[in-house]
């Protein structure tokens, strides 16, 4: 789904620019991990493209959000804003969130759909998070986390704020920085905090960016397609971390700066989960590994070109990610 059309000026008010990414870079500097970037030959050859996977599942709490958390909590202390925080998630987030506010002497209040990963559950209460479950639907996380704003909670959104987005945009920066002349980044999409943040980043090397949603949850196609976003949508996949909708602002910047956002199956994700282990031995979550499934079936796109890939993360157990691998192998 190509992306046409620009945003006013009258909305750029509170969406990040280049700036904004370059702060948030001072300001997440030694809290957060500046992740490897991998390139490897049998990768190479599997997919046909020189890839360079930014490790993002290498990153503190495991997932690229650590960088969106810290850059909001540390925003909230520059401002003198004290108090909790409260925010949903699936479980990356709420982690990162835990942590950030912890390290802030703060706490988090966290959102969850009642059917969230153990794994992920577990992490966000370890990091010193304190969860609240919900209905797995988007208008049920919405609702309690509003009544935990009711109750005096600062909320922090986690992909439709511009503090969250600017800090996601610095892993694509490390990776710009590092990685001359790309011609391609690949990301996830769930809420698009990150592909927001990809885009800002890397525009001025003239790079594009294409984000990658499980075809069982595409609602940012399907806004694209209609010019607005959906209202609801009932996401089917096993990707859990990429079942939210596109944010507001993160919406204004897909249909501008993002070339397009492209699907691929639960089956696609399963064996790019493989391939990733098989050749970077790396054990990467099914939304980490929709962007090698993209690159895998899109080679009118990136077969033969300089591709950077975010690995948004890896958070899952083992046994969960074998399960998974074995069940996309089945005739």
């Amino acid at each position: 789904m190509s992306t046409q059309a620009s945003i006013s000026p009258q909305d750029r008010a509170d969406l990040p620019d280049l700036a904004d990414i370059h702060l948030a870079e001072a300001r997440i500097r030694g809290r957060v991990r500046v992740t490897p970037i991998l390139n490897d030959a049998a990768l190479d050859e599997a997919l046909g493209c020189r890839l360079y996977c930014k490790c993002e599942n290498l990153q503190r709490t495991g997932a690229f959000k650590f960088r969106g958390a810290c850059n909001a909590i540390a925003r909230l202390r520059d401002d003198g804003v004290e108090g909790d925080v409260a925010t949903h998630s699936s479980g990356n987030h709420g982690a990162a969130l835990a942590l950030a506010a912890r390290l802030d002497g703060r706490r988090a209040h966290v959102v969850m759909p009642e059917n969230s990963s153990p794994l992920k559950i577990r992490a966000v209460r370890n990091y010193g998070g304190e969860v609240h479950f919900c209905a797995p639907t988007n208008e049920a996380r919405a609702a309690r986390l509003a009544e935990l704003v009711e109750a005096g909670m600062l909320p922090v959104h986690p992909y439709d704020n511009a503090d969250i987005i600017a800090g996601q945009g610095t892993a694509a920066l490390e990776l710009a920085q590092a990685v001359p002349s790309l011609e391609r980044v690949v990301t996830p999409v769930g809420g698009g905090g990150l592909v927001s943040g990809t885009a800002i980043a890397t525009r001025p090397w003239g790079i594009a960016v294409f984000g990658v949603e499980p075809e069982g949850a595409a609602d940012t196609v399907e806004s694209l397609r209609r010019g607005n976003i959906v209202d609801s949508f009932e996401a089917r996949t096993i990707a859990d971390g990429l079942r939210a909708i596109v944010g507001q602002r993160n919406f204004r910047i897909i249909r501008e700066q993002v070339k397009a956002v492209l699907t691929v199956s639960d089956e696609d994700i399963g064996a790019a989960m493989a391939l990733a282990w098989e050749t970077l031995r790396l054990l990467i979550e099914p939304s980490s590994a929709t962007v090698l499934a993209a690159v895998r079936k899109h080679p009118e796109l990136f077969a033969g070109r300089k591709v950077g890939a975010i690995l948004s993360g890896g958070n899952i157990h083992p046994s969960d990610w074998l399960e998974l691998v074995s069940s996309s192998r089945k005739p």
